[in-house]
């Protein structure tokens, strides 16, 4: 039987801020992206995050992304692949102590906004970001954008990698993501978004903004933990993914 991890990035509040509905998404879902402090987030959360994915047995991955707390990390930044290394470095680190205090083992590594989306065409930083997941521990799984630059990294590093898609988000014809506030960037009806994915997942294709079928692998659908229908996307897709004869499962079984 084919199976599919769905994954949703949570943890994503930020003191007296609330984002998401992490508890009760959770539920719903194989891997949780877990903000590591840097674009979201804070001790508090990452720890009470850490705690609700265990309680519900769902995989947990570290989502670092640009030290942006008042742009979400969704502003490009310059800095050298030194720089970014250090940062997913420090990042998957402080999410591991929480792990470690917690009993659970971290899963994968998935870099957040603005960060995931350069270093999808910037082989230099992609490398970069994936010579900082292999120094902290070379079992963790990168989680990237199917086609992208990161994959390509990954693999002439040795380091297990697997392919994401996006359930709520347009793509453009090189397989990149529609950048948020341009017409098409977010899929917002659920009924579409179901249909995409299932055919993302059986057929390996979507249609781009344009209106043309561009090629695409899935190991793992992606929703977005802060979209307004985050809980009705995950329940609905589950659902379907199962109707359609494909088994839900965390990465470390996708990619047996």
């Amino acid at each position: 039987m084919q199976k599919i991890d769905l994954n949703c990035d949570l943890g994503e509040s930020f003191g007296a801020y609330t984002i998401g509905m992490d508890s009760e998404i959770i539920p719903f879902i194989t891997s949780a992206n877990v903000a590591c402090g840097y674009h979201a987030s804070d001790p508090l959360v990452m720890s009470d995050t850490v705690r609700l994915c265990k309680a519900n047995g769902v995989a947990i991955g570290a989502h670092p992304g640009f030290p942006d707390l008042m742009g979400f990390g969704r502003r490009n930044m310059d800095v050298t692949p030194a720089e970014a290394r250090a940062y997913i470095t420090y990042q998957i680190g402080a999410l591991a102590a929480f792990c470690k205090a917690n009993g659970v083992k971290l899963s994968h590594v998935k870099p957040h906004g603005a960060l995931y989306n350069m270093a999808g065409k910037d082989i230099a930083l992609a490398r970069a970001i994936c010579e900082g997941i292999q120094s902290v521990d070379p079992a963790l799984i990168l989680l990237g954008l199917s086609g992208s630059k990161m994959l390509e990294a990954a693999e002439e590093l040795g380091l297990k990698a697997a392919r994401e898609v996006f359930a709520d988000r347009g793509y453009e014809e090189d397989g990149s993501l529609v950048k948020r506030g341009r017409p098409g960037a977010m899929i917002t009806d659920e009924n579409e978004a179901i249909a995409r994915v299932i055919r993302m997942v059986k057929e390996r294709k979507v249609k781009a903004v344009t209106g043309r079928d561009i090629d695409i692998q899935a190991d793992s659908v992606c929703v977005h933990g802060d979209g307004a229908k985050a809980l009705e996307f995950v329940q609905k897709i589950g659902k379907s993914l199962r109707e359609a004869g494909i088994l839900l499962a965390p990465l470390s079984e996708v990619l047996r």
